[in-house]
């Protein structure tokens, strides 16, 4: 018997059946960024399977890049695949993530997401994402401090196992999801189908940015650079 189609209009959000990913890069910029290691965690029933793959940017590799991620130009020249291929591979795993049923996970999709799309000129989300980052936001939005993904780390007493490698960040991220959705969601929150979810995110992420954005013009600070848009900027 075949198993019936995934419908994320009817289903709830599932952190057992995930793909958690993550990138470093060569800039914090997402308009100019180029891949420098993607990781790709499927999370199932049976565990994480991580996955990393290394590219060569075909770029410089900026000192205060590596200085974040630890990877020099020499060794992504040396060691890495090349960037296309990286680029392919990695937006094929996510779309068939999404085939298969799975919710992509991302911290600060809005960055990483966008980065792929500047790298394609076509890359589009058409199927579920959940942003530990902006779910935070969403359910605590009043904490003080930072929520930088070690932070959350902290908050939410999960391991990271060395921040800025992407695999470890991805199941940091991954772990964040999980410990949101079985701690910290509420009843109404719970029962979102997946599409409900991503509203729920677009929605909130929209109105916490606009909010900033008007205390920086409050404060006579330029706002042009905060984005408004999830799970990619505009």
């Amino acid at each position: 018997m075949t198993a019936p189609a995934f419908d994320p209009n009817t289903e709830p959000f599932n952190p057992s059946k995930v793909l958690s990913f993550d990138l470093e890069t060569t800039s914090a910029n997402p308009f100019e960024a180029r891949i420098v290691t993607s990781a790709l965690v499927h999370i199932d029933s049976e565990g994480a399977h991580p996955r990393e793959l290394l590219a060569d940017p075909g770029v410089e590799i900026p000192e205060e890049a590596a200085k974040v991620h630890g990877i020099t130009t020499e060794h992504a020249r040396e060691h890495g695949q090349p960037h296309e291929e990286v680029l392919a591979t990695t937006v094929e795993t996510i779309q068939q993530a999404w085939r298969d049923g799975y919710t992509l996970i991302v911290f600060n999709a809005a960055y990483d997401l966008t980065v792929l799309r500047q790298l394609t000129g076509n890359f589009v989300v058409d199927g579920p994402v959940y942003d530990p980052f902006v779910m935070d936001k969403a359910l605590d939005p009043y904490r003080k401090g930072k929520r930088t993904l070690s932070d959350l780390c902290a908050e939410y007493n999960v391991r990271i196992d060395n921040a800025h490698e992407a695999t470890s960040d991805a199941l940091a991220a991954a772990r964040i999801a999980w410990m949101q959705a079985k701690k910290r969601f509420s009843a109404e929150i719970s029962t979102k189908t997946l599409n409900e979810l991503m509203e729920f995110q677009t929605v909130r992420y929209f109105e916490l940015q606009t909010s900033f954005k008007n205390y920086l013009l409050g404060q006579g600070k330029n706002a042009e650079t905060v984005n408004t848009s999830w799970p990619m900027q505009g």
